[in-house]
């Protein structure tokens, strides 16, 4: 495969940081988002401030405990619009740059970069500098010959990294790095890991596919020996229609608590259904994601009568959907979508 010149984006604690916009008298302390802004409530973090991630904060995680581990935190509701607002903004300027781009949610995409006459550097650096100046945000940015090191990039110099990875330093750079830094892997593989003797990507590079097939099975077993050796040809997929509104968090630590992922779920399907009003959509399926600790992943959809975008009516269904889910295996991701979308006029 040729060279391919990939940049990742991710908008830095977005949720928080847009907060911090609205409100800069709270700059500096620990900004908790999520449910509408009361720890003493249900509700799920959205987002949390640098400051906040410090304590142990992160996405997924009931306020309530947020709330135990970070007292002193600022709660503040979650505002759909303002973020929806900023990220068009953030995918206008991307979108003068190339069309293949794909995006991520509200706060992160791909750009394939290849063909482009200006440099992945030019045009990564003239981003960020616009991301400061015509957004007041901040964001890390990857640069890389694929999709799972420009990924990995953007992560490694938070916040307001950049963070470049050529061909010829992959293997320097990615062998010293802890397990748990390769896209995919979790606490409950790394612990797997460690108990193989495995504690860095140059380590679980040197073993044989044949031996992490048998001991992660097949697919993932593969994916991990292609990931440790910066392996990824996947391509760059455009998203031009929305024919989906969706949301989706990996739990900090895998989980059977079913309140837990209830109340999750219930978060997720708010935030989707405000999107959907917010851009005058309406939806006739909804699905439900449940990702287990072993990757293995399962889609369970249903639809309602008419298209819909009351919150009630989606919530009802993924409701019925999740209630039919046996979880007989511990939960590292959970997700909803809607589709079957109709415009109103």
């Amino acid at each position: 495969m040729p060279n391919r010149f990939l940049i990742h984006i991710d908008m830095d604690a977005f949720f928080a940081s847009v907060e911090l916009k609205k409100h800069p008298e709270l700059k500096g302390k620990p900004v908790i988002v999520g449910g509408d802004g009361d720890p003493t409530k249900r509700g799920v973090v959205s987002a949390a401030s640098y400051e906040a991630r410090k304590f142990g904060i992160r996405s997924g995680m009931p306020l309530r405990t947020a709330s135990k581990r970070c007292p002193q935190a600022v709660f503040l509701p979650v505002d759909f619009e303002a973020y929806e607002n900023e990220s068009e903004k953030f995918m206008t300027i991307i979108r003068e740059y190339t069309s293949l781009i794909e995006s991520f949610g509200l706060d992160e995409a791909f750009m394939d970069v290849t063909e482009c006459s200006k440099s992945a550097l030019d045009i990564a650096r003239e981003i960020k500098k616009r991301i400061k100046e015509e957004l007041g945000l901040t964001a890390s940015v990857g640069i890389a010959p694929n999709k799972l090191l420009a990924k990995m990039a953007s992560e490694m110099n938070k916040p307001n990294g950049f963070t470049v990875i050529r061909e010829k330093d992959i293997i320097k750079i990615l062998s010293p790095l802890s397990v748990r830094k390769l896209w995919g892997v979790g606490e409950k593989t790394e612990k797997r890991l460690h108990e193989l003797g495995i504690k860095t990507i140059g380590e679980l590079a040197k073993l044989p596919v044949q031996h992490l097939e048998v001991n992660f099975g097949k697919s993932f077993g593969r994916m991990l020996y292609e990931y440790s050796h910066g392996m990824d040809d996947s391509p760059v997929v455009p998203f031009y229609e929305p024919s989906s509104f969706s949301r989706e968090v990996t739990f900090q630590q895998d989980t059977r608590d079913l309140y837990l992922i209830k109340e999750t779920l219930f978060e997720l399907a708010k935030d989707v259904t405000d999107g959907m009003k917010y851009d005058k959509y309406k939806a006739k399926t909804v699905t439900l994601k449940i990702r287990y600790k072993d990757f293995h992943t399962i889609t369970r959809a249903k639809s309602v009568e008419e298209p819909s975008d009351s919150f009630n009516d989606i919530w009802t269904a993924a409701l019925g959907v999740l209630n039919k889910i046996d979880f007989q295996k511990e939960v590292r991701l959970v997700g909803v979508k809607v589709s079957g979308l109709t415009r109103q006029a």
